[in-house]
């Protein structure tokens, strides 16, 4: 009887490599199976899940937020500040015209938080919100930003957030993915924002449709079979099942861990469906998120999804405002009106997607995260009539889940263009949302390479200022 393939390679020269390979699959499959073992947390978590609302390309703070009087007193002046852009190419800054808002801002709810109009719908939630005004990050572009925004790293492949999310606690519903992703765009990153890296395949993001495509079309792929009736699906299970008994050896997941994950898949097939279906929600509901609306339509579906997906136990949960391209929605070089075109399309979603949450008792266990990968400029681009890129300081705002309601952290200084107090770096953003999940960020590990990786690399704080 002739051995094997596998036995060859055990007996051969090559069993060191087996060895090498057999331990990798064991670690890989140990971390996978904590998805179905139901991973506990490090503490007890103050929410359950996350949803992502990421406006991608970088919403103005200065003309949203974050109101800067001066900007007001000191129109059109030439100013000499330390301009990301300049100071990358020459070392040091440069002169810039300042720009005022063209939105007006004024005081709102029972904080008296001061916002412009430019979302008067999420404005009427301001005592809900928590805002990050001393937010500051890394990459100047888009890419390495976006990139960062999502992995912690401006260039490597490293897990995204989701990911870790998802080996740190799995899913609360067997049968739908822990970590989705609506609408994703294929530029600046594009499926490395929602990847597993070299974390186990089970754990990266299940993507729906896509950036630029309209969400009633969007869909998960694949998840009807129109070719084989359940009794010849089951039947391959069964197939697959028990060719997979024979090839895995004691130790040995790796292969489980695949049967696993077309399990998912044939569970998802009579899960996935209706939960992706709003046609049995309530005119009031659709009304809520502007569905039916040209201008909201296409947002208050995601919005909407994102809040059944929160209902099925998805733990990660992003909705991406943007398009398609290398040229993200947000990104005003030379048109700021065209803000106004965009925050039209959101607002209204937002503040639906926040009054459906808490109504239904689910803001209280979930996290809301608006952002974008940076903000804009307090002065005008090359003298025009938009704003660059600013990674020195930005506002995030949170809800929900455990953060504290009408609460503003940290500042920019009085131009809005460099955080000086209360500065929160997205390492310190990444770990702090672990830990209102449970997990401590510095314990949070996967072995690859011969070191121990995490979301946060060796930086970050929890900013435990922000907490209820």
């Amino acid at each position: 009887m002739f051995p094997s393939r596998r036995s060859f390679l055990q007996t051969s020269g090559c069993g060191f490599g087996w060895l090498a390979a057999s331990s990798l699959a064991q670690q890989q499959a140990m971390a996978a199976g904590s998805v179905m073992s139901g991973k506990q947390p490090h503490h007890t978590p103050r929410a359950k899940r996350i949803i992502f609302l990421f406006m991608q390309g970088g919403v103005s703070h200065v003309d949203s937020f974050d109101y800067k009087p001066r900007l007001i007193r000191d129109d059109q002046k030439i100013i000499d500040v330390a301009d990301a852009r300049s100071i990358a190419k020459t070392g040091k800054g440069s002169p810039q015209r300042i720009k005022k808002s063209l939105w007006d801002f004024s005081q709102h709810g029972q904080t008296g938080k001061w916002a412009s109009n430019l979302f008067p719908n999420i404005n009427r939630h301001v005592d809900d919100l928590c805002f990050l005004h001393g937010m500051h990050t890394e990459g100047v572009a888009h890419g390495p930003a976006t990139l960062f925004l999502h992995t912690g790293t401006t260039n490597f492949i490293r897990p995204s957030m989701g990911s870790w999310v998802m080996y740190g606690l799995g899913s609360e519903n067997e049968n739908m993915p822990g970590f989705m992703t609506l609408s994703p765009s294929l530029g600046n990153g594009g499926p490395r924002n929602y990847g597993n890296a070299f974390l186990p395949a089970v754990f990266q993001g299940t993507p729906v449709g896509r950036g630029g495509l309209p969400a009633k079309e969007g869909n998960i792929q694949n998840i009807t079979n129109t070719i084989w009736k359940p009794e010849q699906q089951r039947r391959q299970m069964e197939l697959l099942r028990a060719l997979g008994g024979q090839q895995a050896m004691p130790g040995d997941h790796e292969i489980e861990a695949v049967l696993e994950s077309y399990e998912l898949a044939a569970r998802m097939q009579n899960n996935a469906p209706g939960t992706m279906d709003i046609s049995g929600e309530s005119e009031a509901t659709l009304k809520l998120y502007g569905i039916g609306d040209k201008v909201t339509d296409n947002f208050g579906r995601q919005c909407l999804m994102a809040r059944r997906l929160a209902e099925q136990g998805v733990r990660f949960i992003q909705v991406n405002y943007g398009d398609n391209s290398n040229n993200p929605a947000w990104d005003q070089h030379s048109n700021l009106p065209k803000h106004g075109e965009h925050a039209a399309a959101v607002d209204l979603p937002i503040a639906g997607l926040l009054s459906d949450l808490k109504q239904r008792g689910l803001l209280e266990d979930t996290i809301v995260w608006w952002g974008g990968e940076f903000g804009r400029t307090p002065y005008a681009e090359r003298n025009g009539t938009g704003r660059d890129h600013n990674p020195g300081g930005f506002t995030t705002w949170l809800a929900g889940g455990g953060v504290k309601a009408g609460f503003a952290h940290g500042a920019t200084d009085e131009l809005g263009h460099m955080a000086v107090d209360g500065k929160v770096h997205m390492h310190d953003l990444h770990a702090t949302l672990l830990h209102l999940l449970g997990m401590d960020h510095e314990k949070l590990t996967f072995r690859h390479a011969g070191r121990d990786y995490r979301l946060t690399d060796v930086h970050g704080h929890v900013v435990k200022e922000i907490f209820a």
